[in-house]
């Protein structure tokens, strides 16, 4: 479900942009990505059927081994499982205006729902093309096929989240100055 800006065809919201977001120039169907292993995609086949040059085989090796293991989910969108080091991370990409985004991610840490599985928990989130990506630090030991059910499960209760537009409460205030102070921007 994706929920249009809250703000979109306010002029008083849109006096402080410069430009369209993101969100106002995505089309919305959904995207085909693949997720390849390592770099060996990008290079064509040799013409002679033969193998790739050793210096261009060491450029591709180099290459390959600063690659972070990932994997994409398949029970929610724009889910990632990752390794990029000792523990394993989920990245959402969410399609939510961001406010309200915030607003539904506090609501559910307030209620102890923020979680992908046990074991793990919110950590932050980054912003990337004005887009907010939550990221989850994972149980040890998590691999992608264990998030999907606990995915789907805080995919669920975060629409509902999202769609519940009434003031927050003390406590998911507070929560919500927490989400906000583990927001990076990515540029």
């Amino acid at each position: 479900m994706i929920l249009p800006p809250a703000t979109a065809g306010d002029p008083a919201a849109d006096a402080g942009r410069t430009g369209p977001t993101l969100l106002d120039l995505l089309d919305p169907a959904p995207l085909d990505i693949t997720v390849h292993p390592g770099f060996a995609w990008w290079l064509p086949p040799a013409e002679d059927g033969g193998s790739l040059d050793q210096e261009v085989a060491a450029v591709l090796e180099r290459a390959n081994a600063s690659v972070v293991p990932t994997a994409r989910l398949v029970s929610v969108d724009a889910a990632y499982w990752c390794r990029p080091g000792e523990r394993a991370h989920l990245r959402w990409v969410q399609p939510y205006d961001e406010e309200l985004l915030l607003d539904a991610l506090a609501r559910l840490a307030a209620a102890g729902e923020l979680t992908v599985g046990d074991g793990s928990r919110f950590i932050g989130s980054f912003r990337a093309d004005g887009l907010v990506v939550p990221v989850w630090d994972l149980a040890p030991g998590a691999d992608a096929d264990s998030c999907e059910t606990p995915a789907a499960t805080l995919r669920d209760r975060l629409e509902d989240a999202v769609a519940d537009l009434g003031p927050l409460s003390p406590s998911e205030r507070r929560m919500r100055a927490g989400v906000v102070g583990r927001t990076l921007t990515l540029r």
